[in-house]
Formats: C-alpha cells, sequence, structure tokens
C-alpha cells in the first residue's frame, strides 16, 4: 500500500471529508505493511493534527488531540492550568470556569478545554502531514534496527544491489547492508545481482537509519561458516577456541573436543575433505589449516607451525611470549612465505612468537649468562666464579638477589650466611645509588612531567626514552609498538630482527599497546 494513499486519506480527513473508519483501516493497513504498531501511527496522527491546529489557535496554546479508536471522531482541546486569577488566558483558566468543565478540578490542576472543529487549510493539512511521515517513518527506522540488531554475529545472506567506490552495497529484503572494501576478500569478483553471504559485524543507528555492516574478511565469518558445515560444533560437542585469517590466502582455526571421543580436526575435514573444503570454496580459495587445541600452549604452538617440526618451546605466560628452538632445515617452513606462517600463529595464540634456530639458541643463552655475569661481577664487586654461581642458580640481576631472603642463597652450595647477607646489602646499596643516579639522569634530559608521571614507564625506561629523544607524552604517543618493543619484519623474503627503545625491559606486545594507548587517549582528552 505504502503512505500515498495513507497521507491523501489524511489530507481528506483534515478537510473534512473523509471517511474516517476507512482512515482507521488505512492506518491499521500501513502499520501491517510496514511491522510498525498501528497505535504508533495513530498517536503521530494527533501530534500532526496537533501541530496544524496551533496554527489556528496560536503557537502560544499547547493542544492536545484525541482520535477515537473506534469510530475516527477527532477531538481538539487547549490543555489549562487551573488558577485564581488567570494572566494568560491561552495557558491559564480561573477556578470558577474550570468548575463549569469539572466540578473537583481545584488550583493547579489541569484541564482539557474542548476548541471548535474547522477547514484545516493546505498550510495546516501539509504540516500535519509533514509531522506524521516524520514519525511513522522514524518508527520504521527503529523497527528496521530493532530487527537487526539481533542479527550482529550472525551470517547475512542477499543480492549484490550496486557497487560504490569499491563498496558493495547488499540488499537483505528488508534493508540494505555495506560490504566496505577492506571488508572484501581480495581480488573477489563480485558484480550486481550475485548472491553473496557475509558476516555481520556492526549494525549502528545514524541519521538516515540503521547501517548494517557486513565482512567476508573477518575471522568470525570463517568460524561461522564451520559452524554451518560442522554439526558437531553447531551441537557443542567441538569448540572453536581461536581463529585467525589472511584473507583469499591463508587462515588457521584452532578447535577443541568436548566429547573427548571425537577427533575435532577429523570432523571439520570431514569426509573426503568435503566439510572443509565447503568452506574454502566460499572463502575464494582460502587455505585452511585446522588446529588441535590444548591446555599445554606450547603443544598449541607446535601444531600451529606445522608443517615445521619444533624442538623445544620457552614459554613465558606473563609477557605472553614464545621462544620457538627448531633445526635450520625447518625454519622456513616455520616462517612461511613472507612471515605468514609465524603471523597467524600469532594471531591464533595471542601470544608474541620468537622463531630461532637451536643454534641461535644457543649462542643467545651463552651471551645472556656472560652479560648477566659481567652485571653481577660490576655492580656487586664479586669474583666471576660467584657470579657464575649465582646467574647459573636463577639469581641473574641485582633487584632478584637485593629481594631475596637469606635463606634462599644460603641453599646454594658453597654461599655462607655471612655472604649471603653481604649480597643481599651490597645489591640493595647498589640499587638505591642507581636508583639516584637515573632520577638526576631523567632531569637532566629534560623530560616533561606528563611523561614521568604516565603510569607503567620505570625509572629505568623513562631514562632509555629520554636517551633516544623521546621527551614528551606526545613524542611517547606516536610510537609504534613495533619501535617500542622490536619485533621481525620480512624484507626480500629474509627475517630481519628491528630493535625496539624498550626491549630489554620485557615488555610484552599487550603491555607496549596499552602504554602508548593510554598515552593517546590521556593527550587527546585534555
Amino acid at each position: 500500500m505504502g503512505f500515498g494513499p495513507f497521507f491523501f486519506g489524511v489530507k481528506q480527513m483534515l478537510n473534512r471529508r473523509a471517511d474516517k473508519l476507512e482512515l482507521l483501516r488505512i492506518a491499521e493497513a500501513v502499520a501491517l505493511e510496514k511491522s510498525i504498531d498501528k497505535e504508533l501511527i495513530i498517536n503521530s496522527m494527533e501530534t500532526g493534527i496537533a501541530k496544524a491546529a496551533k496554527s489556528k489557535f496560536g503557537n502560544e496554546n499547547e493542544i492536545h488531540v484525541s482520535i477515537n479508536r473506534d469510530n475516527g471522531d477527532i477531538e481538539i482541546f487547549r490543555k489549562l492550568i487551573v488558577v485564581e486569577k488567570p494572566e494568560n488566558t491561552n495557558t491559564e483558566i480561573s477556578v470558577e470556569s474550570a468548575k463549569l468543565l469539572n466540578k473537583e478540578k481545584k488550583i493547579g490542576d489541569e484541564i482539557l478545554q474542548p476548541l471548535p472543529t474547522f477547514d484545516f487549510g493546505r498550510i495546516a493539512a501539509q504540516t500535519a502531514k509533514q509531522v506524521i511521515s516524520f514519525s511513522v517513518r522514524e518508527a520504521e527506522k527503529e523497527r528496521q534496527f530493532n530487527d537487526f540488531i539481533d542479527k550482529k554475529d550472525t551470517i547475512l545472506s542477499g543480492i549484490v544491489k550496486r557497487l560504490e567506490f569499491g563498496n558493495v552495497i547488499v540488499d537483505l529484503g528488508k534493508a540494505e547492508a555495506i560490504i566496505q572494501k577492506n571488508e572484501m576478500i581480495p581480488r573477489e569478483n563480485i558484480k550486481a545481482g550475485d548472491r553473496v553471504k557475509a558476516y555481520c559485524y556492526d549494525v549502528r543507528r545514524e541519521q538516515r537509519g540503521q547501517q548494517i555492516f557486513l565482512s567476508r574478511a573477518h575471522p568470525k565469518f570463517m568460524e561461522k561458516l564451520f559452524i554451518q558445515e560442522v554439526p558437531e560444533i553447531y551441537d557443542g560437542l567441538i569448540e572453536i577456541k581461536s581463529s585467525a585469517r589472511d584473507p583469499g590466502s591463508r587462515a588457521k582455526i584452532s578447535v577443541k573436543a568436548i566429547d573427548t571421543s571425537l577427533d575435532p580436526v577429523g570432523a571439520c575435514v570431514g569426509m573426503r575433505g568435503s566439510r572443509v573444503q565447503a568452506v574454502v570454496n566460499e572463502l575464494q580459495g582460502e587455505k585452511i589449516d585446522i588446529v588441535n587445541w590444548s591446555e599445554d600452549i606450547s603443544v598449541v604452538v607446535s601444531n600451529a607451525l606445522s608443517p615445521a617440526e619444533v624442538q623445544k618451546v620457552n614459554v613465558d605466560e606473563e609477557a605472553k611470549k614464545l621462544d620457538v628452538i627448531l633445526t635450520e632445515e625447518n625454519l622456513s617452513k616455520a616462517i612461511g612465505r613472507r612471515g605468514q606462517n609465524v603471523r597467524l600463529a600469532t594471531k591464533l595464540l595471542n601470544y608474541e612468537i620468537n622463531i630461532m634456530t637451536d643454534k641461535e639458541e644457543s649462542e643467545r643463552r651463552q651471551i645472556e649468562f656472560k652479560d648477566r655475569t659481567e652485571s653481577l661481577m660490576k655492580n656487586l664487586e664479586v669474583d666471576e666464579t660467584l657470579g657464575q654461581l649465582l646467574v647459573a642458580e636463577g639469581f641473574s640481576t641485582v633487584d632478584t638477589i637485593k629481594d631475596s631472603a637469606l635463606g634462599d642463597l644460603t641453599k646454594i652450595e658453597g654461599i655462607e650466611e655471612e655472604t649471603a647477607k653481604e649480597l643481599i646489602d651490597r645489591a640493595k646499596e647498589f640499587h638505591k645509588k642507581n636508583e639516584e643516579e637515573i632520577q638526576t639522569k631523567i632531569r637532566e634530559l629534560g623530560l616533561e612531567a606528563e611523561l614521568i608521571n604516565h603510569k607503567g614507564l620505570t625509572p629505568g625506561m623513562l631514562l632509555t626514552l629520554g636517551e633516544k629523544k623521546i621527551l614528551s607524552l606526545n613524542d611517547f604517543a606516536d610510537l609504534a609498538t613495533d619501535e617500542l618493543i622490536g619485533g621481525y619484519d620480512i624484507i626480500k623474503g629474509e627475517r630481519i630482527k628491528i630493535s625496539g627503545y624498550l626491549e630489554d625491559f620485557a615488555l610484552s606486545k599487550t603491555e607496549a599497546d596499552n602504554l602508548i594507548m593510554t598515552a593517546r587517549e590521556k593527550i587527546y582528552t585534555d
């Protein structure tokens, strides 16, 4: 039916030439077609008529309109406040006059004074039409928003309506959605008239109506496709733990069997690969690695880096870092083409993964052992033998020794109580002296107070930043995470180490991200 007949009926009614019951029937039909509450449409008609009536009786009047839901009769009232002596007859009424309308009214009460009906005229009718149109269309937008907010985090299917600047507009039937260019699978050829599936990752209220955002590149799209294709996942017998995608190229998904009698990887692959192939086809040939999840993170990373064979994994749960050690022959397999394999594994596990050969690990451990020994020899004035003994037993820093109990050190063979006490005293003295020197250097470098007081930065970090000419919170907020903690990049197929300003402080990627983001929030909100 649409709004045409409805608005024509409204205009006829305002000019008192329409069957009022017919108008109610039209309003009911529009409500049914647009899936809007009939009461809301009639309320909008009352508001529209009240707006038009103000042009007749004056804008200073508070007009109330009532439409009879049974016969369509319209009653127009002026809302007045009962006072002893009215000063403004448009908004106030005397007690005596009010009691003629309603004997129970007293000072301070509101009363509805009936107004005569009248011919609205073209301008008033147009005003009413605009108010009703706005109210009904807003109600329709709200209904569409409520319809689709429940479909967030699901796969939606529709017909491609048109392409705009690389974005795809999809007709979902009752509404349109958008797949932005960066949410498409690269090199995917989609044209008008094609039917597409996509993951609904957001539904927003906007001025022009709800905006529905779809994605074919989101990792959740792959997860939802597996839920559709693998009954065991749908039934909750297998759980998807995490996923990572390089859209159009390669992806990883980790799965865990809730029912231990099931093989989660086999169930996802399906008979002769039928299940995983259905997902691969929808993702335009994207290669998918299905990883068996384990509570042991070292097992998961070994599975995730397949086909490389891992020799050993060193886990730092607090910093969320993994050192993966393997042979020279397996290095390129673990890293993958342009670093893709290790990059996807990093996203899958949410751990920073550092891959090295067994030779590199051995050399690193030897260098670390030597550096820590020399540091203790210099700072605590001990000989090489004692320094090596302390490092070998896990007391590799001045702070570790400073915070140790006497009994912790005397457990080491060859260290007596007197020596242990002397070591702790020297460590405390060095720590105090070092802190004072650092604070002096920080002041000399000219670091701004905002940076010095930024939560999470230690004096040692501040000193290092100052030496690198990072002197203000703005300077710090402009840094990228890799600039802070270092990392690896693939240049011409070769994995190159990137040094970070604070890489010696064992910050995790999450901690570095938080430090930078809180600095940016502080700057933008001030």
